[in-house]
């Protein structure tokens, strides 16, 4: 083969592996935990992943280690589809039956609770990528046992206490209102987001306490500041940016947070890391920027093997000739 042809051969087969390589490390996406009352994943990281406080926590990363709360946002089943009983068994709920979340699912009375009472409550979900779908908000039954591994049965699935269809997102948070029942003591709010532009679906289990103190000693629930979740930022394998919308109408921009965040409050959408992606709406792009450049590394290697091929011919002509 010619040198010049040669050397475009190896040019092209040399683009081919960095093409494949940008598809590969796509990262994953996720898109938000219960932010009030705090779920237990988000209370987990306020507390310093490296450095828990709550002896509940320090059990979690003891069972599942810290990447767990590092990627705080990512309980999610990607092809639930509402199939949820059906995918998650019993025991494994808090961690949508992830082994990556398992320390969630630890039964123990001393998770840190959220003081609640019975009556009207204004629940808000800490989003990172808005999507249309339906939010589901259960509360365990009467006589639960936070003690005992949490199962289906001990949800009272019949009587929703809230249920929101795409509530508008605001200030970071999607919020809408529902209605606690009389409890006493300690229990649990399970939250399905089921989504209607894909089958992806996300989880979070957030303890709480009615009446005040809680039946067994339990710390007050607290969440992220703005700094934990800068300091943890690089520590992350979530992308926090989500993955692009199937729905035109659904914007799957990161939702910044309020400067001022209450009690209650979840993480923040996360801060740039060193050496990542621009935010896409400091840029100017939207959801499909980073699947356009996937696509466009897709097609670099399509064409890649397309001109090799179109080399090989000619010399194959040549020699022919």
């Amino acid at each position: 083969m010619p040198a010049r042809r040669k050397a475009a051969a190896v040019a092209v087969l040399g683009l081919t592996p960095l093409a494949l390589t940008a598809l590969a490390a796509a990262p994953a996406s996720a898109h938000g935990s219960m932010g009030d009352p705090v779920s237990r994943v988000s209370q987990c990281y306020a507390e310093g992943p490296e450095s828990p406080k709550s002896d509940a926590c320090k059990a979690a990363v003891a069972a599942g280690g810290t990447q767990a709360l590092y990627d705080w946002n990512g309980i999610r089943i990607g092809d639930a589809a509402g199939r949820h009983q059906e995918l998650i068994p019993d025991g494994r709920l808090c961690s949508a039956n992830s082994d990556a979340f398992k320390g969630l699912d630890l039964a123990r009375a001393d998770w840190p609770a959220t003081s609640v009472s019975s009556g009207s409550y204004t629940f808000k979900y800490r989003v990172t990528a808005p999507h249309k779908g339906t939010f589901k908000v259960y509360i365990t039954k009467a006589g639960y046992d936070p003690t005992k591994p949490l199962a289906w049965d001990d949800l009272d699935l019949a009587n929703p206490v809230a249920t929101a269809t795409d509530p508008a997102a605001s200030g970071g948070f999607y919020t809408f209102s529902g209605t606690l029942p009389e409890r006493s003591g300690k229990q649990l709010l399970y939250a399905v987001w089921q989504r209607s532009d894909s089958p992806e679906a996300f989880y979070s289990c957030s303890d709480v306490a009615f009446g005040g103190a809680a039946a067994a000693p339990a710390p007050s629930a607290s969440a992220p500041s703005e700094e934990h979740v800068e300091d943890g930022a690089d520590q992350s394998t979530i992308e926090h940016h989500g993955h692009g919308d199937q729905d035109a109408g659904t914007s799957a921009e990161p939702v910044a947070a309020t400067e001022e965040q209450g009690p209650g409050s979840a993480p923040a959408n996360r801060p740039k890391a060193a050496g990542a992606t621009e935010n896409l709406a400091e840029t100017g792009g939207d959801s499909s920027t980073a699947y356009l450049a996937m696509g466009g590394a897709a097609t670099l290697a399509l064409g890649s093997a397309v001109l090799f091929a179109s080399v090989r011919r000619r010399a194959s002509g040549g020699a022919r000739r």
